[in-house]
C-alpha cells in the first residue's frame, strides 16, 4: 500500500512539474499576427473601403496572471475606396492603433483563452480620391472588443489566435456624401513571446 501510494504521490510531482513547464510568467509579451481586415459593406451612400490583409505587432502588460493591457500597431494601410455603381474612386491609407484591456483566463494549462475592451484612434492619410471636390475627415474614435487565445509551446513561445471587433467610420467632407462606416472585423493568426 505504501509503495502504492508513493508511486501516486510521484506521478502527480511529475505531472505538476509537466503543467508547470508551460506556465509562462514574464510580465512583457510580444506577439506577431498576419491579420485579415474585413470591412463593412457599403453604406447608402455607396462609399466603402477594401478588405485587406496586414502584419500587425502588439506588446502587452500584465499587470497580474489575469489582468493584461494590450497596445496593437501597425504601420499605415493603403485601401482601395470604392463608389458603388461606379467602382475604384481612389485610395487611402489608415493608421489604427488600439488599446485594449484584456482578462486571460489562467486554469487551462497550455490553452490560453482572453477577452478584452478597449479603444481605437485610426488617422486617415494619404487620400488620393479621382472625383474632384471629395475629401474624408481624416480622425476616427471608437470601441473594440476582442475575444482570442494563446496555444503555450514551452515557457515563453506560444501560438496565437485572435479576432477583433473595430468601430471606426469617417465622412466624405468635400462633397456631402456623409459617412463611409468601416467596423472591420479583424481575424489574425500569430506567434507570442512572453518574458
Amino acid at each position: 500500500m505504501k509503495k502504492t501510494l508513493l508511486t501516486v504521490a510521484a506521478l502527480c510531482l511529475m505531472s505538476s512539474g509537466a503543467a508547470m513547464a508551460y506556465q509562462q510568467d514574464g510580465d512583457w509579451q510580444v506577439r506577431v499576427r498576419a491579420v485579415n481586415v474585413d470591412t463593412k459593406s457599403a453604406g447608402a451612400n455607396g462609399l466603402s473601403v477594401s478588405d485587406k490583409t496586414i502584419p500587425e505587432l502588439d506588446i502587452s502588460y500584465y499587470f497580474t496572471p489575469n489582468i493584461a493591457a494590450e497596445l496593437i500597431l501597425t504601420y499605415p494601410q493603403k485601401h482601395n475606396v470604392h463608389l458603388k455603381g461606379v467602382g475604384k474612386i481612389g485610395t487611402v491609407k489608415e493608421l489604427p492603433p488600439t488599446l485594449l484591456l484584456q482578462y486571460h483566463f489562467t486554469n487551462f494549462d497550455r490553452f490560453k483563452p482572453y477577452v478584452g475592451a478597449g479603444i481605437n484612434y485610426t488617422h486617415f492619410s494619404s487620400v488620393k480620391l479621382d472625383v474632384p471636390g471629395a475629401n474624408i475627415k481624416r480622425h476616427s474614435w471608437g470601441p473594440a472588443l476582442q475575444v482570442g487565445f494563446d496555444y503555450a509551446l514551452d515557457k515563453n513561445w506560444s501560438l496565437n489566435v485572435d479576432v477583433k471587433k473595430i468601430w471606426m467610420d469617417t465622412k466624405e467632407t468635400g462633397l456631402g456624401l456623409g459617412k463611409v462606416k468601416i467596423d472591420p472585423v479583424l481575424v489574425g493568426v500569430g506567434v507570442g513571446y512572453r518574458f
